[in-house]
């Protein structure tokens, strides 16, 4: 095996633990909250130096989850391949990366930014790592707690341009905060048979999936609605966002209606898709219709 080679399967491991795919949709949501705060300008340094600090800290959570579910993620199909589970990576290997990026990347956001953001990051990772992962073997309510520092990016953004907690970052945090619950019940309804066999309690009912799981999901992505009108109501975007939110927000409603008529995999699947749609349409359209102070 050549030295390039070895680098590089290393490199794409490392990636693969801090899952790096969806650390950057976290962190865009991150980026798009600091654009939003009024009086904030773009600037291609400012989302880089964002940008690296955020992927950092997410990828050091998802690098303390997979330590403390290593032997749990050889007992599914989907997570089985993964660097620690197939011993390409040593345990000590995982917690330098770890410990090296989440130190990197707070550092980051406290210098480049502020030290509020920085705190948020921290704490984020902390409660990510530390206490939704191990929550998810004891009962149902580790979504909500999960769904906390999910939805802390988004807070995290807003301090980094305002150095504030206003009102402002706590509307963009509920769209997020919001979000998750059917995103997540969609994906476990998905990997059912995967997260019993590793003995996940993720559902709100101890029979799995059913209509009455898809209702919650329904009530939840109602519940985006008028959270996606809120920052137009707060003066942060303009009336084209408001209309965006509400044709979204219904699309994804539907999408969970149909889960609940249907109560069957590719309508859960047709959710989760939906899902990452809805997220991606929202903050681009809060991102375009800023208004200008």
């Amino acid at each position: 095996m050549s030295l390039s080679y070895a680098i590089a399967s290393r490199v794409k491991d490392y990636f693969m633990m801090m899952k790096f795919t969806l650390t950057f949709m976290v962190v865009f949501a991150c980026v798009v909250a600091y654009l939003l705060v009024p009086g904030v300008e773009f600037s291609l340094i400012k989302v880089l130096l964002l940008f690296a600090g955020g992927i950092l800290v997410s990828g050091s959570a998802n690098i303390i989850n997979q330590i403390l579910e290593r032997e749990t993620d050889k007992l599914m199909a989907r997570t089985a391949v993964r660097p620690l589970p197939g011993g390409r990576v040593t345990v000590a290997e995982a917690w330098l990366l770890c410990v090296l990026t989440g130190a990197a990347g707070v550092a980051i956001l406290g210098f480049s930014f502020n030290w509020l953001a920085a705190g948020l990051s921290f704490f984020s990772l902390l409660l990510y790592g530390f206490v939704y992962t191990p929550w998810k073997k004891w009962n149902s309510l580790a979504v909500l707690v999960g769904a906390v520092p999910g939805a802390l990016p988004m807070l995290i953004g807003w301090a980094a341009g305002d150095n504030a907690l206003s009102i402002g970052g706590w509307s963009l945090f509920a769209i997020q905060f919001l979000w998750q619950f059917p995103h997540f019940w969609a994906i476990a309804w998905v990997a059912h048979k995967d997260y019993s066999r590793a003995g996940f309690r993720l559902m709100p009912r101890e029979d799995g999936p059913g209509k009455m799981i898809a209702m919650q999901a329904a009530m939840w992505t109602l519940l985006l609605i008028p959270a996606g009108i809120a920052p137009y109501l707060l003066g942060l975007t303009g009336y084209i966002s408001a209309i965006v939110a509400i044709l979204i927000g219904g699309w994804y409603l539907w999408k969970a209606i149909q889960l609940y008529r249907k109560a069957d995999v590719p309508s859960a699947r047709k959710l989760m898709f939906g899902s990452y749609i809805y997220l991606a349409v929202i903050l681009l359209a809060l991102l375009f219709d800023k208004v200008k102070l």
